[in-house]
Protein backbone atom coordinates (compact mmCIF):
# COMPACT_ATOMS: atom_id res chain seq x y z
CA UNK A 1 0.00 0.00 0.00
CA UNK A 2 1.37 3.21 -0.57
CA UNK A 3 0.52 6.62 1.13
CA UNK A 4 -1.19 7.97 -2.11
CA UNK A 5 -3.57 5.20 -2.00
CA UNK A 6 -4.71 6.42 1.32
CA UNK A 7 -7.15 9.29 0.11
CA UNK A 8 -7.62 8.43 -3.77
CA UNK A 9 -11.48 8.61 -4.17
CA UNK A 10 -12.14 10.53 -1.14
CA UNK A 11 -13.25 14.27 -1.90
CA UNK A 12 -13.97 16.51 0.65
CA UNK A 13 -15.01 19.73 -1.25
CA UNK A 14 -17.02 17.84 -3.76
CA UNK A 15 -18.72 20.54 -5.82
CA UNK A 16 -22.59 20.49 -6.56
CA UNK A 17 -24.00 18.79 -9.91
CA UNK A 18 -24.83 22.10 -12.00
CA UNK A 19 -27.75 20.44 -14.17
CA UNK A 20 -29.01 22.42 -17.22
CA UNK A 21 -26.08 23.29 -18.61
CA UNK A 22 -25.60 22.27 -22.34
CA UNK A 23 -25.71 18.54 -23.78
CA UNK A 24 -21.87 18.33 -23.28
CA UNK A 25 -22.39 18.22 -19.77
CA UNK A 26 -24.90 15.11 -19.32
CA UNK A 27 -26.97 16.83 -17.49
CA UNK A 28 -28.32 19.25 -20.00
CA UNK A 29 -31.74 20.08 -21.44
CA UNK A 30 -34.18 18.12 -19.21
CA UNK A 31 -31.87 18.13 -16.19
CA UNK A 32 -31.92 14.37 -15.77
CA UNK A 33 -35.94 14.35 -15.23
CA UNK A 34 -37.15 13.14 -18.89
CA UNK A 35 -39.50 14.16 -20.62
CA UNK A 36 -43.53 15.25 -19.98
CA UNK A 37 -44.99 14.12 -16.91
CA UNK A 38 -44.80 14.94 -13.13
CA UNK A 39 -42.04 14.22 -12.82
CA UNK A 40 -40.41 16.83 -14.62
CA UNK A 41 -42.04 19.63 -11.97
CA UNK A 42 -40.18 20.88 -9.16
CA UNK A 43 -41.05 19.52 -5.98
CA UNK A 44 -42.48 16.06 -7.09
CA UNK A 45 -41.49 12.95 -5.20
CA UNK A 46 -43.44 9.65 -5.95
CA UNK A 47 -44.99 7.84 -2.83
CA UNK A 48 -42.32 5.35 -1.44
CA UNK A 49 -44.82 2.63 -2.38
CA UNK A 50 -45.28 3.48 -6.10
CA UNK A 51 -44.50 1.21 -8.52
CA UNK A 52 -45.40 3.07 -12.09
CA UNK A 53 -48.69 1.55 -13.36
CA UNK A 54 -48.85 -1.68 -12.03
CA UNK A 55 -51.16 -2.30 -8.50
CA UNK A 56 -48.46 -1.20 -5.60
CA UNK A 57 -47.99 -4.90 -4.10
CA UNK A 58 -49.52 -3.87 -0.44
CA UNK A 59 -52.43 -3.52 -2.27
CA UNK A 60 -51.99 -6.96 -3.76
CA UNK A 61 -51.54 -9.04 -0.33
CA UNK A 62 -54.49 -10.01 1.37
CA UNK A 63 -55.00 -8.23 4.98
CA UNK A 64 -57.06 -10.31 7.41
CA UNK A 65 -57.19 -10.71 11.13
CA UNK A 66 -55.89 -8.25 14.07
CA UNK A 67 -51.93 -8.31 14.81
CA UNK A 68 -51.67 -6.89 18.53
CA UNK A 69 -48.54 -4.65 18.61
CA UNK A 70 -48.48 -4.10 22.78
CA UNK A 71 -48.70 -7.91 23.19
CA UNK A 72 -46.35 -9.86 24.59
CA UNK A 73 -44.34 -12.59 22.89
CA UNK A 74 -44.33 -15.63 24.65
CA UNK A 75 -41.96 -18.27 24.48
CA UNK A 76 -42.61 -22.00 24.79
CA UNK A 77 -40.36 -24.36 26.32
CA UNK A 78 -41.18 -28.29 27.19
CA UNK A 79 -39.77 -29.76 30.19
CA UNK A 80 -37.98 -32.64 27.79
CA UNK A 81 -35.80 -29.49 26.55
CA UNK A 82 -34.97 -28.27 30.12
CA UNK A 83 -34.04 -32.20 31.03
CA UNK A 84 -31.92 -32.33 28.12
CA UNK A 85 -29.95 -28.50 28.65
CA UNK A 86 -29.18 -28.72 32.06
CA UNK A 87 -27.46 -30.51 34.51
CA UNK A 88 -29.10 -31.94 37.84
CA UNK A 89 -29.91 -29.12 40.58
CA UNK A 90 -28.92 -26.42 37.97
CA UNK A 91 -31.10 -23.00 37.83
CA UNK A 92 -32.99 -22.80 35.21
CA UNK A 93 -33.53 -18.83 34.50
CA UNK A 94 -34.65 -16.74 31.16
CA UNK A 95 -31.26 -15.91 30.98
CA UNK A 96 -29.89 -19.10 30.85
CA UNK A 97 -32.22 -21.03 28.79
CA UNK A 98 -31.17 -18.01 25.86
CA UNK A 99 -27.94 -18.85 26.54
CA UNK A 100 -28.00 -22.85 26.36
CA UNK A 101 -29.70 -22.11 23.47
CA UNK A 102 -33.17 -23.06 23.89
CA UNK A 103 -35.46 -20.46 23.97
CA UNK A 104 -33.97 -18.99 20.48
CA UNK A 105 -35.34 -15.75 18.50
CA UNK A 106 -37.34 -12.77 19.79
CA UNK A 107 -39.42 -13.09 22.75
CA UNK A 108 -40.87 -11.29 26.09
CA UNK A 109 -41.92 -13.71 28.13
CA UNK A 110 -41.79 -17.76 29.18
CA UNK A 111 -44.15 -20.57 29.27
CA UNK A 112 -42.82 -23.82 30.42
CA UNK A 113 -44.95 -26.71 28.99
CA UNK A 114 -45.41 -30.52 30.21
CA UNK A 115 -44.81 -32.32 26.77
CA UNK A 116 -41.90 -34.88 27.25
CA UNK A 117 -40.29 -36.25 30.98
CA UNK A 118 -38.13 -35.14 33.44
CA UNK A 119 -36.00 -36.68 35.45
CA UNK A 120 -33.54 -34.99 37.29
CA UNK A 121 -34.64 -31.91 40.07
CA UNK A 122 -34.33 -28.31 38.55
CA UNK A 123 -34.89 -24.74 39.95
CA UNK A 124 -36.69 -23.15 37.32
CA UNK A 125 -37.83 -19.89 37.04
CA UNK A 126 -40.43 -18.66 34.08
CA UNK A 127 -43.38 -16.06 34.33
CA UNK A 128 -45.99 -18.89 33.11
CA UNK A 129 -46.37 -22.93 33.91
CA UNK A 130 -48.70 -24.74 32.21
CA UNK A 131 -49.98 -27.55 35.22
CA UNK A 132 -48.57 -30.79 33.74
CA UNK A 133 -45.41 -28.98 33.53
CA UNK A 134 -45.51 -27.69 37.27
CA UNK A 135 -46.40 -31.32 38.18
CA UNK A 136 -43.31 -32.80 36.59
CA UNK A 137 -40.89 -30.49 37.81
CA UNK A 138 -42.13 -30.92 41.33
CA UNK A 139 -42.35 -34.95 41.00
CA UNK A 140 -38.96 -35.23 40.13
CA UNK A 141 -37.65 -32.69 43.16
CA UNK A 142 -37.40 -29.34 41.45
CA UNK A 143 -38.72 -25.98 42.67
CA UNK A 144 -40.88 -23.96 40.00
CA UNK A 145 -40.54 -19.85 40.53
CA UNK A 146 -43.31 -17.32 38.37
CA UNK A 147 -41.71 -14.32 37.53
CA UNK A 148 -43.89 -11.37 37.56
CA UNK A 149 -44.65 -9.89 33.96
CA UNK A 150 -44.15 -6.06 33.01
CA UNK A 151 -45.64 -3.71 35.95
CA UNK A 152 -48.91 -2.49 33.95
CA UNK A 153 -49.43 1.48 33.26
CA UNK A 154 -52.39 2.44 35.83
CA UNK A 155 -53.58 5.90 34.70
CA UNK A 156 -55.72 8.60 36.29
CA UNK A 157 -55.17 6.66 39.51
CA UNK A 158 -56.78 8.57 42.88
CA UNK A 159 -54.10 11.09 44.17
CA UNK A 160 -51.59 10.97 41.82
CA UNK A 161 -49.90 13.95 39.76
CA UNK A 162 -51.64 15.22 37.07
CA UNK A 163 -55.62 14.91 38.58
CA UNK A 164 -57.65 18.31 38.62
CA UNK A 165 -55.90 19.55 41.88
CA UNK A 166 -54.47 23.02 43.00
CA UNK A 167 -52.71 23.41 39.71
CA UNK A 168 -54.16 22.72 36.02
CA UNK A 169 -58.14 22.88 37.46
CA UNK A 170 -60.34 24.93 36.38
CA UNK A 171 -59.83 27.88 38.72
CA UNK A 172 -56.46 28.26 37.17
CA UNK A 173 -57.52 28.61 33.30
CA UNK A 174 -59.28 31.58 33.98
CA UNK A 175 -62.69 31.09 34.61
CA UNK A 176 -65.50 33.65 34.97
CA UNK A 177 -66.34 32.60 38.72
CA UNK A 178 -64.08 34.76 41.10
CA UNK A 179 -61.91 32.98 43.15
CA UNK A 180 -63.43 33.61 46.70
Amino acid sequence: MNISDVNRGVHRNRRRLRVGRGPGSGRGKTSGRGHKGQGQLAGWSAPAIFEGARMPIIRQIPKRGFHNRHGRIVKAVNVAALAAAFPAGGEVTPETLRSAGVAKGIWDEIKVLGDGAIDRPLKVSAHHFSAVAREKIVAAGGSVTELPGPTPVVKNKAGSKGGRGAKGGAASRGSRKPAT
